[in-house]
């Protein structure tokens, strides 16, 4: 199951991803990934969650970040969880050109019975309607 968290720059996106990972943890049976660019953010988030800094690892495009993060999840068989906190600014590419990212996405979370959160830096009515299948 994928579940977007879309707005505009600065409404509280990351802020609210952060809350839904750390509310996961009182649930979770399995592991939670949170990545994210930056460090920023990284006290925010409950010991239980494996924060993951992309900037360490130089991710450049969006197959990069699809091989990343199913590196991360292949790295654990009990991942219940991930989130990512700007996909599209860590791939370096619009929203609207992720098409495959989202597809990818769908397969692995639907493979794995993991449940995936991504916000996107975008106005509820100007998601792609690939992505938007998933508000």
């Amino acid at each position: 199951m994928i579940k977007i968290i879309c707005g505009p720059k600065g409404s509280g996106k990351t802020k609210q991803i952060i809350d839904n990972a750390n509310a996961a943890v009182e649930q979770a049976k399995g592991h939670l990934i949170f990545i994210t660019d930056t460090k920023r953010y990284m006290y925010d988030l409950k010991r239980d969650v494996r924060f993951i800094d992309v900037s360490d690892y130089a991710i450049a495009g969006e197959d990069a970040l699809c091989g990343f993060i199913k590196g991360a999840i292949a790295g654990n068989g009990d991942n219940e969880y991930v989130f990512v906190d700007g996909a599209a600014r860590i791939a370096g590419k619009e929203l609207k050109d992720m098409a495959a990212f989202f597809y990818m996405l769908d397969k692995v979370s639907e493979q794995r019975a993991l449940q995936i959160c991504i916000t996107c830096s975008c106005a509820k009515e100007e998601l792609p309607e690939f992505v938007a299948k998933y508000l």
